[in-house]
């Protein structure tokens, strides 16, 4: 039956609507599992929901291209990168609405361990377990040093935040300086300054055209001997040949959780560097996620419904 048929909304969304508790009324919420089969006639969906994950990503652009009403698309995911070459499918007046905040938590908990790992060898003596091979040796600790926090949405607060606990001097820089209840945020053109002092990194940004490759051949270089590259933002923040070459070479570490290229062709030298870390793209997907997404679908459902503006609107189709 159409949307005009029962004079409301029609909704798709990754769950089933009772999972979600009381949802409004005044929608017609049904499951959509991110493949081709379509709940209801694709043409009179108004709110568009991913499906979390790679999963459905083919079958979520054939949806929007068939799209005639849509209101809002709604990503489960903190950026929107990756639908960049598609957003010319959207509607006239559509609105675009990330996830940011729903995996900031656990992002950030992956972030400080492999920041804690990278530090403490837990990849070499991992590679060293396989081999039965026991070789102790004397290594840092994160306690009292300095830590650049790139990035400061959601994931990047939580990073800091968990740093403090573990007694690190915490150095915070987003694309404008501002204060904050947490201090002293630095604007993006504090990057070179900041970087000379700082024992460790961690990316926290989205890739945007001012973020990408920010990390360079010429500003990994400003690092100082030792230091610890973490990415869990997105890959393209860093020169992946540069930073190979620095881990190559001995003087920099790097434990990343997302690539540029991603994945990582098979025969890439980070595969197999002793001081290279890598985790595939898994920081925002544990048993907490689908708790947190419900939760988050749900006020955004709820607004919807009353009027109100959503969470996390990044743009509006413009007219045609």
């Amino acid at each position: 039956m159409s949307a005009d048929a029962i004079g409301k909304p029609v909704v798709w969304i990754p769950y089933e609507p009772k999972e979600l508790g009381d949802l409004p009324e005044e929608l017609d919420c049904h499951l959509w599992d991110g493949t081709e089969l379509y709940p209801t006639p694709v043409e009179d969906v108004r709110f568009l929901t991913g499906f979390p994950g790679t999963t459905g990503y083919g079958s979520l652009v054939d949806a929007l291209s068939r799209s005639r009403g849509l209101d809002i698309l709604q990503v489960l995911s903190s950026g929107y990168d990756y639908l960049l070459p598609h957003l010319d499918l959207l509607p006239s007046g559509a609105r675009l609405c990330t996830g940011r905040g729903v995996h900031a938590g656990p992002t950030a908990e992956l972030a400080v361990g492999l920041l804690i790992a990278s530090a403490r060898g837990i990849g070499r003596f991992a590679r060293e377990q396989g081999r039965e091979e026991w070789k102790p040796r004397s290594l840092t600790t994160l306690g009292g040093k300095r830590v650049l926090v790139v990035g400061q949405g959601p994931v990047g607060r939580a990073v800091a935040e968990r740093l403090r606990v573990l007694g690190c001097t915490v150095v915070r820089l987003a694309r404008t300086p501002r204060t904050t209840a947490d201090g002293v945020v630095h604007g993006a053109e504090a990057l070179h300054d900041l970087l000379p002092a700082m024992n460790a990194v961690v990316l926290c940004a989205p890739a945007t055209d001012r973020t990408r490759a920010m990390f360079d051949a010429r500003t990994l270089a400003l690092l100082p001997d030792g230091a610890i590259v973490v990415n869990v933002g997105r890959g393209e923040l860093v020169d992946t040949d540069a930073l190979t070459s620095e881990v190559a070479s001995g003087r920099l570490l790097a434990a990343l959780d997302v690539t540029d290229p991603e994945p990582l062709p098979a025969g890439h030298p980070l595969w197999q560097l002793p001081d290279a870390l890598l985790t595939p793209h898994v920081g925002a997907f544990t048993d907490a996620f689908e708790d947190a997404s419900r939760e988050f679908l749900r006020r955004q459902l709820r607004r919807y419904a009353e009027g109100t503006p959503l969470e996390n609107t990044v743009l509006t189709a413009p007219g045609r």
